[in-house]
């Protein structure tokens, strides 16, 4: 599908740039929502036919990142994804992150007790010496859409045995990048994945699931999920499902659609759009290009400008955060750039 055409899938109020704090369904996905969400309030059915959204997710995922369908277990947060990670690391583990990455990739660490030292994102390559553990990121900065230097840090990582933990909630879905380079890719599905809140998604390369302790386990984390509601023994998945846990139905619903929207449009060309409107966003301001479709620029009384125009957008102490998708148009640049030039 070309971007053009799949842009009536959404009808959002112009104006919106804040999909780095929630993604806009589109039509499809809003659709299969309300009808389930109809069923649901009649009786209409059972679970199961909401359940398949899960697998449907599940697998587009997969496919997004580039990794086996096998290795991916579902959540409903990062940091409940990143938490098994971070118990099964001995006491002291050397864990390095970027300074200012969105905690949901940090406190994990820092609450197992872990030794984590942070530094800029732009050094987190070199900062991965001997004696590092873990190093683990955000592929793209929340705060302010800086990109990590992925394939470098991975190389660094290699050459010292650490681990690759990735948070790809503000990446996956527009960028471009290999999951499997890394050890583990957990992602937020709300942002640009466009599902609603509740949705997660996790890498677990077979290696790392070794070291790992499903101790989240319960029914959906069954071998067979039918057979697993009742009582011992033990009975886990072989794979990644081992670290399911049972899924927000609804939140799936709402998901698979626009995952499978994302795959039909291509990562590529919403990647291109996404920056072309964030440069254009950057230079109406005289400032550079920064090749992100999350740009982050000083403008005096922002918030109040912002808000008589009706422009929807993250403000941070005086700092705008613009972020660009699918659904964005350059007439949502002409209106940004309008409000802010006062």
């Amino acid at each position: 599908m070309d971007l053009g055409s799949a842009q009536a899938l959404w009808e959002p109020i112009p104006g919106w740039l804040n999909t780095a704090s929630y993604g806009l369904p589109p039509k499809p996905a809003w659709d299969a929502l309300q009808a389930a969400l109809d069923d649901w309030r009649v009786g209409r059915t059972s679970w199961e036919p909401w359940d398949e959204a899960t697998r449907r997710s599940r697998a587009a995922y997969a496919r997004l990142i580039g990794v086996p369908l096998a290795d991916v277990a579902v959540g409903s947060a990062v940091s409940q994804m990143v938490a098994p990670i971070a118990a099964a690391l001995p006491a002291g583990t050397r864990v390095v992150v970027p300074e200012g990455d969105f905690t949901s990739i940090v406190f994990p660490w820092a609450v197992h007790g872990l030794d984590v030292v942070a530094v800029p994102v732009e050094k987190l390559a070199d900062a991965v010496e001997p004696g590092v553990g873990v190093v683990a990121f955000s592929v793209v900065q929340s705060a302010d859409g800086a990109i990590a230097a992925y394939e470098e840090i991975v190389a660094a990582a290699r050459a010292v045995g650490a681990l690759v933990v990735v948070d790809g909630t503000q990446a996956c879905g527009w960028l471009p990048f290999d999951g499997s380079l890394a050890d583990a890719v957990i992602t937020g599905g709300y942002k640009w994945l466009m599902g609603p809140r509740g949705t997660a998604y996790g890498y677990y390369s077979p290696a790392l699931r070794e070291r790992m302790t499903p101790s989240a386990a319960g029914w959906y984390a069954g071998a067979d999920v039918h057979g697993s509601f009742y009582g011992l023994p033990l009975r886990l998945a072989d794979d990644a499902r081992r670290f399911d846990i049972s899924p927000a139905w609804h939140s799936f619903v709402g998901s698979a659609p626009a995952l499978e929207l994302v795959e039909e449009i291509g990562v590529g060309a919403i990647h291109e759009h996404n920056v072309r409107l964030a440069d254009r966003f950057l230079a109406g301001l005289g400032q550079p290009a920064a090749g992100s479709a999350i740009v982050v620029v000083d403008v005096p009384d922002a918030a109040a400008k912002l808000d008589r125009a009706g422009i929807r957008a993250a403000v941070r102490a005086g700092r705008v955060r613009a972020s660009f998708h699918v659904y964005s148009t350059d007439h949502d640049v002409d209106l940004a750039l309008e409000a802010l030039a006062g």
